[in-house]
């Protein structure tokens, strides 16, 4: 049980982190904007339609490229948005800290599974 109880602990602790707080700051502050909103997602969703092309194999669409290019160029001179990424990216590096630091905890887990995906990988090469 002892290892719930810490989990419960690290969950309170990030709960009050200043990661957490400023994230949850700025994204209230983001989300009284619809526009800012909006801007955001449709950045987003530009940026995920370009991966997944790539991910396809597929060169993107000039005209995709140029869209995110500029829906780049908006957002980055938006003070709240910028904020919100900045905050988010805190955040999730917090989280991924923490992850990586349970992982190295117990490196037998997955081996398994990375071991398999070199052989693939050896495989293919």
């Amino acid at each position: 049980m002892e290892v719930y109880d810490r989990a419960h602990e690290l969950a309170r602790a990030l709960s009050r982190s200043e990661e957490y707080g400023d994230y949850r700051l700025a994204r209230a502050k983001l989300e009284s904007s619809a526009a800012n909103l909006e801007m955001l997602r449709d950045f987003r969703r530009r940026r995920l339609e370009l991966e997944m092309a790539l991910l396809r194999g597929q060169e993107p669409d000039p005209s995709l490229r140029q869209a995110l290019e500029e829906s780049y160029r908006i957002i980055s001179l938006n003070p709240t948005i910028t904020a919100y990424l900045a905050a988010e990216e805190r955040l999730a590096r917090l989280l991924a800290d923490i992850q990586k630091i349970l992982f190295d905890a117990i490196p037998e887990w997955g081996k398994d599974m990375v071991d398999n995906v070199d052989n693939e990988k050896d495989a293919n090469l």
